[in-house]
């Protein structure tokens, strides 16, 4: 298993009107892989947040590989 690192954003507007993707959660998954990982964390999103959707609380998420360190 690996551990990946599944960012949550939302798309906010500033004062000017331009969109920012604003971090909204960082979850850290074990899983076999990135697809896995994904759902395990939108899960969790949904878990912790006490949403049946994460889309209450994010528009897209980004999921990353992080290397595994041999202790």
């Amino acid at each position: 298993m690996h551990t990946y690192r599944v960012t949550f954003y939302m798309t906010v507007p500033d004062d000017t009107g331009h969109d920012h993707r604003a971090v909204q959660s960082t979850i850290l998954v074990r899983a076999r892989s990135d697809v896995s990982a994904e759902w395990q964390a939108k899960a969790l999103l949904c878990e912790r947040a006490g949403v049946i959707d994460w889309r209450l609380r994010a528009d897209s998420c980004e999921v990353a590989a992080l290397a595994d360190v041999a202790a």
